[in-house]
């Protein structure tokens, strides 16, 4: 055994690598499970007690000066690899220019929102997502056995407990914190139990708006959408209300523009009348102002609320509202420039 060890240090030191395919075939030779140095190891147990001090030193040294070998041959094979991609770099070249990122178009739309109405005075507030059920619906004067107060609409936490089903639960902490004159908006996300289709989400972004102050009518309501609206789309955009019902205004309407996808020919989004509902309004219940400590002898007051959604998919002609939740990045990049 003690040639063997001899006869390897000998080849080690004759033994040149100058490839990777021989640095592979000595790792295999000498390294592997199958190698020399393995089988010099299961031999070296056969070997007399009183020859195993003298050998297995020998032994360390062959281990010992094999790793050696093949630790400098690999780190001169890494080296010549960097040295001939350097080589073939043209550091002269211009770097290769990186993307534009974009806005979400939802994001877009609703900065557009809430700078429309900066420029008409009103301020930004915001509340928590999750709602305790008074300013959530009976300080906005829903009936204890409103649809709206239902398993099937709401996504309850604990029994009085909920994620927020509009921003209107904003405009009743601001009511109740600060006295009028109000006049402010509310964007955020809120949540409802719905099935997802093409015009519908179980989550989605509103903006609400309130103003409260002395002798506010019906007319000032209009006048602040008429703005609104013509700043938002242009001024070819026609406009329409239509009676409707919610329990914290009264009376209460709804605002319709002609539909910018279809141009009033009809369409899906339109439901194929020409006409796209976009937001809820009204002047605000004497009940909701009282519920919030405002004297309703002296002041009245608006509020109106909108999906941005709905918004946006007028804006940018699209048809299918789940688009906006899909991370497709072909999408989003159509709003690079934007």
């Amino acid at each position: 055994m003690k040639e063997k060890l001899e006869e390897i240090s000998e080849n080690l030191n004759n033994l040149k690598i100058n490839s990777k395919e021989e640095l592979e075939n000595f790792r295999l030779k000498y390294l592997s499970r199958k190698g020399i140095l393995n089988d010099l190891f299961e031999e070296f147990k056969q070997v007399p007690n009183e020859l195993k001090k003298d050998l297995g030193k020998l032994m360390n040294v062959v281990k010992t000066n094999v790793q050696i070998k093949f630790d400098e041959a690999t780190e001169k094979f890494k080296k010549n690899k960097k040295t001939n991609l350097e080589d073939k770099i043209d550091f002269t070249l211009p770097a290769d220019g990186t993307e534009n990122g974009s806005r979400h178009p939802l994001n877009i739309i609703e900065n557009k929102i809430v700078s429309i109405f900066n420029k008409l005075g009103f301020t930004i507030a915001e509340g928590p997502e999750i709602e305790n059920d008074w300013h959530n619906f009976s300080a906005l004067n829903f009936p204890l056995n409103h649809p709206a107060r239902d398993m099937q609409d709401t996504f309850f936490i604990y029994e009085d407990i909920a994620l927020r089903t509009h921003t209107s639960s904003v405009q009743v902490r601001l009511m109740q914190k600060k006295n009028p004159p109000l006049r402010a908006i509310m964007p955020g996300r809120v949540y409802r139990n719905e099935a997802i289709s093409a015009r519908a989400n179980c989550f989605f972004h509103q903006i609400e708006g309130i103003y409260i102050d002395e002798k506010v009518s019906f007319a000032d309501l209009k006048q602040t959408l008429y703005a609104f609206v013509k700043e938002m789309f242009g001024d070819d955009v026609e406009v329409r209300f239509r009676p409707s019902y919610f329990p914290f205004t009264e009376p209460s309407a709804e605002m319709d523009i002609s539909c910018q996808i279809c141009k009033g020919n009809g369409c899906n989004v339109c439901k194929h009348s020409g006409w796209v509902e976009i937001l809820g309004c009204g002047l605000i219940d004497p009940n909701v102002l009282k519920n919030c400590g405002i004297d309703t002898e002296k002041y009245s007051g608006f509020a109106f609320g909108m999906g941005i959604e709905r918004i946006t998919m007028l804006k940018y002609d699209v048809k299918d509202l789940r688009t906006f939740f899909i991370n497709d990045s072909r999408f989003l990049k159509q709003f690079s420039s934007i």
